[in-house]
């Protein structure tokens, strides 16, 4: 993925929601955006996703502006989990397979198992059959939150965005689940929107954001000594 010179506005606003944005993450490579509400992060995954088309700079994946992607193949092959997740009135089975609808019941076993959702899940009397009601409604934020990795790994897309994917996790489940995680992300272009920093700190650049633009980039501990707004971020998560 390749950002250049990217600029941004939302209609009607006049003012730039992102401005002069330059990056790139190779395959394998995770890169964060972290920053404060309103600096910008979820802008670009919106432009990312195209949701929103840009009219300035550019957005390239393997060299091509994924504005010249036919919409539906382009989104094939991004693998999103959110803090929303977005659950159907359908069985559990369905709900992992949407996006990957001639997937097999052993692999969809294989995605829940790697997502550390398979004991829930057989936890219901049917077990992959239990229908969930709508948007999940039978089950707990963190169950929720394990259908949507287990969704995505199934998926097995070359592009990862994680939006605060662990959020609604305890410690220990989000322990493993970042494990399956970083093993996901090997050889994927990956991109980490952060709320929390404790989980970007092996990220291989971070981006720090404010206003729309990116003010210092740098590796965790780079980014620590220079101490800066970076630092602030860093000791507020950890008060």
């Amino acid at each position: 993925i390749t950002v250049r010179d990217l600029n941004f506005s939302y209609a009607g606003t006049g003012d730039y929601a992102l401005k002069d944005l330059n990056f790139d993450i190779a395959a394998g490579q995770t890169v964060a955006l972290v920053g404060r509400s309103g600096s910008g992060k979820s802008t670009f995954a919106a432009l990312l996703n195209r949701f929103y088309d840009y009219s300035e700079g550019r957005i390239e994946v393997d060299g091509v502006d994924i504005r010249d992607y036919e919409l539906f193949s382009f989104r094939q092959n991004i693998g999103i989990v959110t803090q929303h997740v977005n659950l159907f009135n359908d069985t559990i089975a369905a709900n992992i397979a949407y996006g990957t609808p001639n997937a097999t019941i052993e692999q969809i076993r294989a995605a829940a198992d790697d997502a550390f959702a398979t004991q829930f899940i057989e936890s219901f009397p049917e077990g992959f059959d239990t229908q969930m009601g709508e948007n999940g409604v039978k089950l707990s934020g963190g169950q929720k939150q394990r259908l949507a990795i287990a969704r995505t790994l199934l998926k097995n897309t070359p592009i990862l965005l994680l939006d605060e994917a662990t959020s609604a996790l305890d410690n220990e489940s989000e322990r493993f689940i970042q494990i399956a995680l970083d093993r996901f992300m090997e050889n994927r272009s990956t991109l980490v929107i952060a709320h929390r920093l404790s989980t970007v700190i092996n990220a291989d650049l971070i981006l720090v954001m404010d206003k729309g633009q990116v003010i210092e980039q740098g590796t965790h501990a780079e980014l620590l000594a220079q101490n800066g707004y970076y630092t602030k971020l860093y000791e507020q998560d950890f008060e």
